[in-house]
């Protein structure tokens, strides 16, 4: 669950910043991205547990009520769900302090659902919200099954090259690529040697996320960079799971990759446009009349 306060400023360490609005709805990056991918039209299927709080309710409903797979979600009653304290400033920058809570207790149960609903999947997606350990051992049984693994690497933890071996998409932001890297990236150049790096390392395909400035994209055939779409930016969580969601939907459907990340791009711009996680995703309509109008 997000807990989202407004203010002109973040505080700085030892400060007290008044803010403007305070507002509670439904996250989490991989319910996030099941949704995105659910309102692109897909069948998604979402597998992590809730905790035994008030949220967790709330949060199964929210999923099912977007046409997502709750069956493999279990409940730790021991735990609170995950939860993220999100500030946003007045440019639509956010900041995020993150409790991983119930998910951080996935384990075989979780593992078993998620081999379960690999059968006729067109793609994994993963993040970082469970253990490593889980995330190896689905991702191993989706190359087992020749299922595309898509890796969020975020929130940023150490990331093993046995896992990036496994992936055929990473798709970092700026952050997540500079801890993978150990430079700074910032813009098309370091974008650039960063997806190189990545590639190196066993990835298939990279692309990284760079805001306002659009996204880069490179494997060992093709690169680019996609522009960023023209919207007016009110809140910027959960742009990236926008993107992530309707990046699998689109390669999914056999899109090439500069197609896709420019749909992806507009998802994630369109998100950026509306407050909250789970309810700025949006609809396939919406995208593509943005990338018609934007992208004659």
């Amino acid at each position: 669950m997000d807990l989202v306060t407004f203010s002109p400023r973040f505080p700085r360490p030892g400060e007290t910043v008044v803010g403007s609005r305070f507002l509670t709805y439904a996250g989490g990056k991989g319910a996030n991205q099941a949704v995105a991918a659910a309102r692109m039209g897909a069948r998604a299927a979402m597998v992590g547990r809730v905790g035994g709080d008030i949220f967790g309710p709330q949060l199964l409903e929210g999923l099912a009520a977007a046409g997502v797979d709750i069956s493999g979600i279990g409940v730790n009653p021991e735990e609170s769900s995950g939860i993220a304290v999100i500030g946003v400033d007045e440019t639509a920058q956010n900041c995020i302090t993150q409790v991983l809570g119930a998910n951080d207790t996935c384990g075989p149960e979780q593992g078993q659902a998620v081999k379960r609903l690999l059968s006729g999947a067109a793609a994994l997606l993963l993040q970082l919200e469970t253990s490593i350990e889980l995330s190896l051992e689905v991702a191993w049984a989706s190359v087992s099954l020749g299922v595309a693994v898509i890796l969020d690497p975020g929130p940023v933890r150490p990331v093993p090259d046995e896992l990036l071996g496994l992936c055929n998409l990473i798709t970092p932001n700026e952050t997540e690529a500079q801890a993978l890297v150990g430079f700074p990236v910032t813009g098309p150049e370091s974008a650039n040697k960063a997806a190189a790096a990545l590639l190196r390392r066993g990835v298939g395909t990279a692309v990284i996320k760079l805001g306002a400035q659009g996204a880069y994209f490179a494997n060992n055939e093709v690169h680019g960079m996609v522009s960023p779409f023209d919207v007016a930016a009110v809140d910027s969580v959960a742009a990236g799971d926008a993107f992530n969601g309707a990046l699998a939907v689109s390669l999914a459907e056999g899109k090439d990759l500069e197609k896709a990340v420019t749909i992806a791009c507009a998802s994630g711009a369109l998100a950026v446009s509306q407050t909250g996680a789970q309810d700025s995703m949006p609809e396939r309509s919406m995208v593509e009349e943005l990338v018609r109008a934007q992208r004659p």
